[in-house]
């Protein structure tokens, strides 16, 4: 919660420093990007799921593997990439393999952690799929905004990252 309220008599000890409220402008501006950001993950999701027959989590996964050197990862660090717990991404990997779009390997440099793979079935599923992703992202940010806009948000992205990918 980001909105002031009335403070409990168990927060209000001295040795806790008084919020930094955000005033009604903040306030404004923190909702506005947290909304817009959660309708957009929801209708790209929606898109990419009629259109291509696959959830958003999914086409993420396909992509970061494409891109990666042999179309392989890491397991670990596919999650990380994917912003995914382990646990989460091994499911989801699962269902990958199902469609024959993954395959696990042993890493033969260790011989301990997998390796996800990315198939050619899985190559051409995210080749279908990456218009309706590209057109919906197009579609619902990049023709809303002004270039300014763009470049402003692109600054402001990259500033947050910078920040958040200290923790």
């Amino acid at each position: 919660m980001t909105a002031q309220v009335s403070p409990s008599p168990q927060s209000s000890g001295a040795d806790h420093p008084a919020p930094r409220w955000l005033d009604a402008d903040e306030q404004a501006t923190w909702r506005a990007w947290l909304y817009s950001n959660q309708l957009l993950q929801e209708q790209l999701g929606r898109e990419l799921a009629r259109e291509a027959g696959m959830p958003h989590a999914y086409y993420e996964i396909l992509v970061q593997l494409s891109e990666a050197p042999e179309r392989r990862m890491r397991m670990s660090q596919l999650a990380d990439s994917c912003l995914s717990s382990r646990s989460r991404l091994s499911h989801a990997v699962s269902r990958l393999e199902e469609r024959g779009w993954i395959r696990r390997e042993v890493c033969a440099e260790d011989g301990r952690g997998q390796l996800a793979v990315l198939t050619d079935e899985g190559f051409a599923a995210l080749a279908a799929a990456a218009p309706v992703h590209v057109e919906s992202v197009r579609s619902h940010v990049f023709d809303q905004l002004t270039p300014e806009q763009v470049a402003a948000m692109r600054d402001i992205g990259e500033t947050l990252m910078r920040h958040l990918n200290q923790y």
